[in-house]
């Protein structure tokens, strides 16, 4: 993996991490001496876990420079022009 995509993954960690906990200290009322605090950082930091998961196989399902599911632009339109290709080649043979 190269330093983009390991930015990428880490970007999406913090991110689930912070917006978890965030979440679940203003729904327990920000109460940090408690120690549900704590639980809310354990359990904040789950999402977090699932989002490396997540972006490691990302590396593999879309866009080959970044974490992301979905593919880029850049591949959509290569398989367009080879669906497009395919079905010229085909037309032209009949």
């Amino acid at each position: 993996m190269n330093k983009k995509v390991l930015a990428d993954i880490a970007e999406r960690t913090i991110a689930a991490y912070l917006t978890t906990f965030l979440g679940l200290l203003i729904a327990d009322g920000f109460d940090l001496t408690d120690v549900s605090a704590l639980k809310a950082a354990a359990i904040a930091s789950l999402p977090a876990a699932l989002s490396v998961i997540k972006g490691a196989l990302g590396r593999y399902v879309g866009d080959d420079d970044s974490v992301a599911w979905l593919p880029s632009r850049r591949r959509r339109k290569r398989a367009a022009a080879g669906a497009g290709a395919g079905a010229g080649a085909g037309k032209a043979s009949s």
